[in-house]
């Protein structure tokens, strides 16, 4: 399975690539929108916020792109889960995050006056 910064456009297939656990999970992490293929061939694209597998029927939960929801889905109706929507924060580091504050700080501090 490809690192966190490569699974944007990413369509595993459950079984011989991943593992419907794995695959949730990396979903779960994902800061970006997924689809989740369920069995009967229906769609649901939109970000996944939720999953739990330690219950008796286990599932995810996310909102649709348009940002209905929640809507859950049973792990046992999910086929495979694309990573079609852009990984907002692909590229993007602490340290990144750190040095691009620290640069406006800098910016928004007026120049010493000469005495």
């Amino acid at each position: 399975m490809p690192k966190e910064a490569a699974l944007e456009g990413f369509t595993p297939q459950i079984g011989t690539e991943v593992t419907l656990e794995q695959l949730v999970e990396r979903a779960f992490d994902y800061r970006g929108n997924v689809t989740v293929i369920r069995r009967d061939g229906s769609s649901v694209e939109g970000y996944l916020f939720n999953r739990n597998r330690d219950v008796a029927d286990p599932f995810v939960e996310m909102f649709d792109k348009d940002g209905h929801g929640p809507l859950t889905i049973l792990y046992g109706d999910i086929r495979t889960i694309r990573f079609t929507g852009k990984d907002t924060a692909a590229g993007n580091s602490y340290a990144a995050w750190l040095r691009a504050k620290e640069a406006a700080k800098k910016a928004s501090v007026p120049p010493a006056a000469d005495a």
